[in-house]
């Protein structure tokens, strides 16, 4: 059995007051809803294209406008709206693609990341008027037939959608042609463990990523060269997120896999530094000119200066700055691949199949009996609650087989005073998009067409970015302790205490995260079904 990890949902119209909201299902088209436009200039009727609505996935729609006298043709139309319960905007920006004729407009760009209520707002402008379109729509996962506090009969298609199939694959990697190239695995794995490519020799990838603890340190905030200022998470299942570092910084493994060999921070190193070490040591120039092609000669490492770089101190920059544009370009070239090739390693990493996921299967079997023996009472009835989306919203964020919709949520837990200042998302942000190796970059493999994270990025600088942090899957929870983007929490029970007592807006600034209304017993519960998704040893 293989489950894809998209969630197909539902999608249900809301009446709200002022708005007269319809829909209609078409044999032809599938969903279908239409709606009045504020001052009553235009009717507009909305459709996603293949007739279903999906999750953590970008779908294109249509919009087809009409006024009285007809199809609307020419309209300027800008898209806008989110998730006004969570005080955030679009995860992405929608944009109008082409006019079909007769009215009909094509969006790109419309992606979900969580269930709940979302508002889609339609300005449209012609040349005798300015009007808008809102549809508030909510996407909730397939019905779950639970009760409170403990799981009856689970929904097959809700448990489906979070079983993590031991034989899966991560999606492609546009901007990594060598991604699930053998060779490139085997240079990364020896990239990734080799402590001599670091300032100090003291210090590799797996450092912070250790294996043993699955691929994370078990400090609070991570210690390199010196200590940083962010938990370590794991990359075992990095590959199927679109956003990398707590804020986003990166928008590809392989561009993330290049930044700890440079920041001071953590292994210190420069760029020309790694370089010439890949080029100069015979192990690694077979392994890379088996992939990557040749090297440069000896002659082109001897004009180069021992350490430089775009990062580093004030002499690495200016070693690097003093050398030729070529040569930049070239060395550029070598450094990209060695990340492209760290990637292809941590690809290659097994899915961390759990008591759960034999659990889900057992039941997706219709073994329901075999099913209860993987999972205690208290397991059971903490997936009960996991699921209970009136009581807990746990599924809202935490979806998928990786339960994570790979988002970004204010939960209260930014910094902004004081020594550990840290806004989250809101710088990330910009720098994803000034991110020289971005899946838009010339260093990228990937098509334009292929870059929809960041083609369609929302960059619109509104405040719940402050102190938005992504959404960690949670997964192995036993092994990644402590928890949260500064490992604030010790133990699983802090962090559900954090949820049912939310900081004060006051103190902490405007966040989404609603009070958790559980008692002890439950709280005790859930926590016991989060441990029951650890990795099953043979």
């Amino acid at each position: 059995m293989s489950c894809s990890g998209r969630s197909v949902l539902t999608l249900l119209l809301v009446a709200v007051s002022s708005i007269n909201l319809s829909s209609t299902v078409s044999a032809e088209t599938g969903l279908r809803w239409q709606q009045a436009s504020d001052l009553s200039r235009f009717e507009a009727r909305l459709e996603p294209l293949d007739g279903q609505v999906k999750v953590r996935e970008f779908q294109p729609w249509i919009l087809h406008l009409q006024d009285s006298a007809g199809p609307i043709a020419q309209a300027g139309i800008r898209v806008g709206g989110g998730m006004q319960a969570h005080g955030h905007g679009l995860p992405s920006q929608p944009a109008i693609s082409a006019y079909l004729g007769n009215g009909r407009y094509r969006i790109e760009g419309v992606k979900f990341n969580m269930d709940g209520r979302w508002t889609l707002v339609f300005y449209v402008e012609t040349e005798g008027w300015q009007d808008r379109a809102v549809f508030e729509i909510d996407i909730g996962s397939v019905s779950s037939n639970v009760k409170t506090g403990s799981l009856t009969t689970p929904d097959e298609a809700l448990l489906a959608t979070l079983y993590l199939d031991p034989d899966s694959k991560p999606p492609a990697s546009p901007g990594n042609r060598f991604a699930d190239h053998g060779g490139a695995v085997r240079l990364g794995r020896k990239l990734f463990f080799d402590k001599s490519l670091s300032a100090n020799g003291e210090l590799s990838c797996a450092s912070c990523h250790q294996p043993e603890r699955f691929f994370t340190d078990g400090l609070p905030r991570a210690v390199g060269i010196h200590r940083s200022g962010r938990n370590t998470p794991t990359v075992i299942g990095a590959a199927y997120q679109s956003w990398f570092y707590w804020d986003g910084r990166r928008d590809s493994l392989w561009s993330q896999a290049l930044v700890p060999f440079e920041a001071a921070d953590e292994m210190g190193s420069s760029r020309v530094a790694l370089v010439r070490k890949i080029a100069t040591e015979q192990a690694y120039r077979n392994l890379y000119e088996s992939v990557f092609g040749d090297l440069p000669e000896d002659d082109f490492l001897a004009g180069l200066p021992e350490q430089a770089g775009p990062l580093g101190d004030s002499a690495t920059r200016q070693a690097w700055h003093r050398i030729n544009r070529a040569s930049t370009e070239q060395i550029n070239r070598i450094y990209v691949n060695l990340g492209k090739a760290v990637a292809a390693y941590e690809r290659s990493l097994p899915p961390p199949i759990s008591r759960f996921d034999r659990y889900v299967t057992r039941v997706l079997q219709g073994s329901q009996r075999d099913a209860e023996e993987l999972l205690t009472d208290d397991e059971r009835a903490g997936l009960g609650l996991f699921l209970d989306q009136k009581r807990t919203h746990c599924l809202r964020c935490h979806n998928g087989p990786w339960f994570t919709n790979g988002g970004f949520n204010n939960i209260g837990t930014g910094q902004f005073s004081g020594e550990q200042l840290d806004f989250g998302r809101v710088y990330g942000l910009r720098s994803a998009l000034m991110d020289e190796f971005n899946c838009l970059g010339r260093y990228s493999d990937a098509r334009p067409g292929q870059c929809n994270e960041l083609k369609f990025l929302n960059k619109e600088n509104h405040v719940p970015l402050e102190g938005a942090f992504k959404v960690p899957g949670l997964r192995n929870l036993i092994a990644t302790a402590p928890y949260m983007h500064d490992g604030r929490f010790a133990d699983l029970e802090s962090v559900l205490d954090f949820y049912r007592h939310p900081p004060d807006r006051e103190q902490s600034g405007q966040h989404e995260l609603p009070e958790l209304d559980i008692t002890d017993a439950e709280s005790r519960q859930l926590v016991r079904f989060l441990k029951s998704l650890s990795v099953v040893r043979e």
